[in-house]
């Protein structure tokens, strides 16, 4: 790298300064605005426009919201909202409609009397979707008519047009995102898109959205209405667990400046299930809502467990995580004016809230829990058993500790550390046993690939307390090797590997190992996922050799147009059964080397959805675990993970 200074240019001046005006700044720049330019900022276009039209509804101006993916490749939002305002903008000197969809940062949700709270993060929304799109139509009625405006690329195709008249009113946006931006492809996703508009529906109670499929031969349609609102949230996240009590809890509270509601549950399970949202947005991170909530439920559950003998005078008071062990909650707040922090800004910071929701609690549950003392107390009686269980789990954990010393001396016998100490080059292998092990220590670059081989299938860890997952000795390795620790004393800063990949057979058994180590960092060590360190290999299934040649197969369906492309010409075929089958060049060739593998990273896109799948597919309900395998066998990325 040169050190010699450049020479410095007398040409620079204001004439080089490039002044990006309208929405050219959002097509040259478009993840500034909605994150990326792949699968999740394609679908952050939908959430967009939806949020304008769950605004109108929070404002009390709409009940029905249809979401349709056209056969095409475009999405259209209807509402039968108040409409686009169409008369002329008096700065812009502009239709209204035509400013919203063309100008950032204008929109309703900026003016103080539009709406009392809205959605809308950054007030960017329509008009970036019209931006990042090849076509958008805005169809208007209100004022008595339909008034119509097409766009391409964001601009104006034509001035806004009066159609015909009209009674009802609405908006309806139809946009066509474009491929040039989305080069990752412009397909989206039914299940994410379902799964969305269902959680706006529980956060809106009342609120009617109808979702449409247009794409396949045979439509898929889905309407979702919750009368119940966040109560039917959370009976729908319980619905494969076992309630400790029948009845949802359920409090609302609201002044001037913010309003919230709370539903919660407690479960025969060990893990907490905890949602939050501002105004409509999943507050991934937490925030003060969440700090006021955790305060006031320990407080009151230890209240209530004292003044009814659950505790004696002698115990100590339960800990936050003793109370909300198994619980089942959903806070919802809406706030006028939200401040917004974090890495995603997804974390609320307005300190007002954190001490309007612990008051909130403070008089609601303590009332909640007298009126209904017998369920009041099996939920005080759990918190203590978890009590006890903490401190089992402590000695656990205090045994670990002891082990993770980061000598190697500390570290477990089985492990072959790398000898790199640069944890952002570091790599962790987990391998299923000690054959595809010893395949995998032989094949691997010792100066950054470390190797773990596990001996069967850990603990499932969403059956058992913290306290049992710790004694499994397997269990026990991974966290002694990754370093970080667990639970509340988890630091990510002390991982001594930023890619923690599974490598397991390409098989049933091998994709129940992998389902049960994501369940248990998923539990456990989340850190590692939103991190992006967790990874999962991707062995070959079969090799196919040609001649001299040899091609590696990853599963059935790739064997088979495999096959036909070679045309009945001269082959052979080999299944492995087992990494332990595999060389350790064939290995590294086709799984190590990071010049020609493949590693697919672990993301958590929908913390809800992960929730929910892990409960079913490793829980105790049978019967939904059998039908999740039946919806979803076609799709074998999805049972994978």
């Amino acid at each position: 790298m040169s050190t010699t200074k450049p020479a410095y240019d007398a040409s620079y001046d204001a004439k080089d300064i490039q002044v990006l005006e309208g929405l050219e700044a959002v097509r040259r720049r478009p993840a500034m605005f909605i994150g990326s330019t792949g699968p999740k900022g394609l679908h952050h276009l939908i959430w967009e426009v939806v949020d304008n039209a769950v605004d109108e509804a929070m404002a009390g101006h709409s009940t029905r919201i249809e979401v349709s993916l056209l056969e095409d490749g475009g999405v259209r939002v209807r509402d039968n909202g108040r409409g686009i305002p169409v008369d002329k903008h008096a700065k812009t000197k502009e239709p209204a409609l035509t400013t919203v969809l063309t100008t950032l940062h204008a929109g309703g949700k900026f003016e103080s009397g539009a709406y009392t709270v809205s959605g809308g993060l950054h007030g960017v929304g329509v008009s970036v979707v019209n931006a990042l799109s090849a076509h958008t139509e805005v169809d208007v009625v209100r004022d008595g008519h339909h008034w119509q405006q097409h766009f391409e690329y964001g601009k104006p195709i034509f001035k806004l047009k009066k159609v015909r008249e009209a009674k009802r009113t609405g908006t309806q946006v139809t946009f066509w995102a474009d491929p040039e931006i989305f080069t990752e492809g412009i397909e989206y996703s039914t299940k994410t898109v379902i799964n969305r508009l269902r959680e706006m529906a529980f956060l809106n109670r009342g609120l009617e959205i109808r979702f449409r499929d247009e794409r396949p031969e045979t439509p898929v349609e889905e309407n979702f209405k919750y009368a119940g609102g966040i109560v039917d949230f959370v009976k729908h996240l319980n619905t494969t667990r076992d309630p400790v009590h029948r009845q949802v809890a359920y409090f609302e509270e609201k002044n001037d400046v913010a309003e919230v509601e709370i539903a919660m549950q407690w479960t025969g399970g060990y893990t907490e299930t905890l949602l939050s949202f501002a105004n409509n947005i999943n507050t991934h991170e937490g925030g003060t809502h969440e700090e006021g909530f955790r305060k006031a439920l320990t407080r009151s559950v230890n209240d209530f467990a004292r003044g009814r003998g659950v505790l004696k005078e002698k115990d100590e008071n339960l800990q936050g995580e003793d109370v909300r062990e198994g619980i089942t909650a959903v806070i919802s707040v809406k706030v006028r004016q939200p401040q917004f922090e974090g890495q995603t800004k997804t974390k609320l910071g307005n300190t007002e809230i954190r001490s309007f929701v612990e008051k909130a609690m403070n008089q609601l549950l303590p009332e909640w829990l007298e009126r209904n003392s017998g369920e009041g107390r099996r939920i005080a009686e759990k918190a203590s058993n978890a009590a006890r269980a903490r401190m089992a789990a402590r000695q656990a954990r205090d045994l670990t500790r002891r082990k993770s010393l980061l000598e190697s001396s500390g570290l477990p016998g089985k492990l072959a550390d790398c000898s790199s100490r640069e944890p952002e080059r570091s790599e962790l292998f987990i391998v299923e046993g000690d054959s595809a092990g010893g395949s995998a220590k032989q094949a691997r670059n010792s100066e950054f690939q470390a190797i773990l081989p596990i001996r069967g299938k850990i603990i499932n860890v969403e059956k058992n307390r913290l306290a049992r997952v710790l004694q499994n000795n397997e269990i026990q390795s991974l966290i002694t090797a990754i370093g970080t620790g667990i639970g509340d004393e988890s630091d990510i800063e002390k991982a001594r590997y930023h890619r923690v990949i599974i490598l397991t057979d390409a098989d049933v058994d091998g994709a129940h190992i992998r389902t049960l180590l994501l369940t248990f960092f998923f539990r456990h060590m989340p850190e590692l996922i939103e991190s992006g360190y967790i990874y999962i290999a991707q062995p070959p299934l079969y090799s196919v050799k040609v001649g001299t040649k040899t091609r590696w197969i990853q599963d059935d369906a790739e064997l088979v147009a495999v096959r036909a492309e070679l045309n009945g010409k001269k082959h052979t075929v080999q299944r492995f059964k087992g990494l332990g089958e595999m060389n350790a060049g064939e290995l590294w060739e086709t799984t190590m080397d990071p010049a020609s593998r493949t590693l697919l990273r672990v993301d958590l896109d929908d913390k809800f959805e992960a929730d929910e799948t892990f409960s079913v597919l490793m829980g105790n309900d049978v019967e939904a675990r059998r039908n999740f395998i039946q919806t979803n066998a076609n799709d074998v990325r999805f049972l994978d993970f």
